[in-house]
């Protein structure tokens, strides 16, 4: 089944309407002019691909939000907060999903809750301890410039007690950014999109690219 004139996809059987995309492509300007006509044209509609899946995972988050009980903040989702997006949250996290976190409020409310969910271990966490020495020099040490791996001594690094709890904080963080993937790709098994909203990285369209 394809979507009906006036949708950017059908999200498990009901339209998204085009006038959401063409909202967000009309806050949002394009970063980049191409010289040739031909390469502003072919610009244009992978950036229509692009915002098709902030607003399809927008959609998809909202729904998940209402079927686990979850009340998002109330507000929209914001044009304005994606021309802030941090850079390394891009590399961490691939740029469509960078940008749909800064735009949707529905869509942290939901990775919040799943980040909530992981169940950490003490073994994990002192594992990456253990392992990652060089994070947990003290500011003496590092301004001595001890070798973690080779010479430190036990009170060059700061104690397992202190740095516990920061350690478990960033693993349940990196957990539930692994969990929204897994959701998020899930949740896009079930949408169709309609010629001209296919994924910017989807071979099956001339304009295809793959970008991080």
């Amino acid at each position: 089944m394809r979507p009906p004139h006036g949708a950017a996809a059908l999200v498990h059987g009901e339209p998204l309407a085009e006038e959401r995309v063409d909202a967000l492509l009309e806050a949002v300007p394009p970063r980049d002019r191409e010289a040739r006509p031909e390469g502003l044209a072919r610009a244009e509609r992978q950036r229509r691909r692009w915002a098709t899946q902030v607003v399809v995972a927008d959609e998809l988050a909202q729904r998940a939000c209402t079927e686990r009980g979850l009340s998002p903040p109330d507000e929209p989702a914001s044009h304005h907060r994606m021309l802030a997006v941090d850079e390394a949250d891009v590399a961490g996290l691939g740029s469509i999903v960078a940008v749909v976190l800064a735009f949707s409020p529905a869509a942290r409310t939901l990775l919040a809750r799943l980040a909530d969910e992981q169940d950490i271990s003490e073994a994990a966490v002192r594992d990456y301890y253990d392992r990652n020495r060089d994070r947990f020099l003290t500011p003496e040490a590092l301004r001595r410039g001890a070798d973690p791996f080779d010479g430190a001594a036990p009170a060059d690094f700061l104690p397992y007690e202190r740095v516990r709890e920061g350690i478990a904080r960033e693993l349940r963080r990196a957990a539930g950014r692994r969990a929204f993937f897994a959701w998020l790709d899930g949740a896009r098994t079930g949408v169709v999109y309609a010629v001209g909203h296919e994924h910017p990285g989807d071979p099956s369209h001339p304009d295809h690219e793959h970008r991080h």
